[in-house]
């Protein structure tokens, strides 16, 4: 499954229906049984979350938006499939909670590439299942680190902190998430799934306990006047910058 949603595979509020519209299709057609996800951006897997949708819009768009991002994670993170992404791009923020979903992570070496929740720097707050989703991923000294100064990990520091499972040469990308996608494989599903769910949805009830409020949090946070001034002024620098 390739993400496109050029030029930075911004998670649109149309690209996240989207993938859970395939997602669902995908996990209901049993001759399903994994998916590798990558993008069709060069450069980029996904820059995350996408600040237009965040911007000078009434608080029921906000609402619909941050309703399709909690459902876009639920749907990945307890998947029956096996996920394997194969991360030929940059991926900060939303982009690196995507790929944290997954079961396995592949990242091309490439010293641009680089993995992380980096909320902080842009005065913003990563969820506490962006948090939980981190914290079962690399532990919890080393979420705080990442999460507090927002670190953007090139390829080998994301290896050694456990954020990726595997760093390849980029053009071994994909045959190198084949690969692992045939190990998973050759475990029988059932065991795999239920073990999978054991794993997890402590984790996913978290959010389905709260998902209003945490949505009510998204929409008061993303409304006051302070924020949307500093995401106008980065949307700016951005525009600039495609100038």
């Amino acid at each position: 499954m390739k993400l496109k949603n050029p030029p930075v595979n911004s998670l649109s509020l149309e690209l996240l229906t989207e993938l859970v519209i395939s997602l669902e299709k995908l996990e209901n057609d049993k001759t399903f049984r994994g998916i590798i996800l990558t993008s069709d951006c060069p450069g980029v897997f996904s820059a995350g979350l996408d600040l237009t949708e965040m911007c000078g819009k009434n608080p029921a768009h906000y609402a619909e938006y941050w309703k399709a991002m909690q459902e876009l994670w639920l749907r990945l993170y307890l998947s029956n499939l096996v996920l394997i992404a194969a991360i030929n791009g940059a991926s900060p923020a939303g982009g690196c909670l995507i790929s944290l979903t997954c079961d396995y992570r592949v990242l091309a070496d490439n010293p641009k590439y680089v993995i992380g929740l980096n909320e902080t720097l842009l005065g913003i707050i990563a969820p506490f299942w962006f948090k939980d989703t981190l914290m079962n991923t690399i532990g919890h000294r080393a979420s705080e680190l990442a999460l507090q100064l927002g670190i953007l990990f090139p390829p080998a520091e994301a290896l050694q902190v456990g954020m990726v499972d595997k760093v390849v040469p980029e053009d071994q990308v994909q045959s190198t998430a084949l690969s692992v996608m045939a190990q998973w494989l050759s475990i029988p599903d059932h065991a795999r799934q239920l073990t999978k769910n054991m794993m997890r949805k402590p984790t996913a009830d978290r959010l389905v306990k709260h998902r209003d409020s945490d949505i009510q949090n998204f929409v008061s946070f993303i409304s006051r006047d302070s924020i949307q001034k500093s995401l106008q002024v980065y949307l700016g620098k951005l525009r600039q910058k495609k100038g």
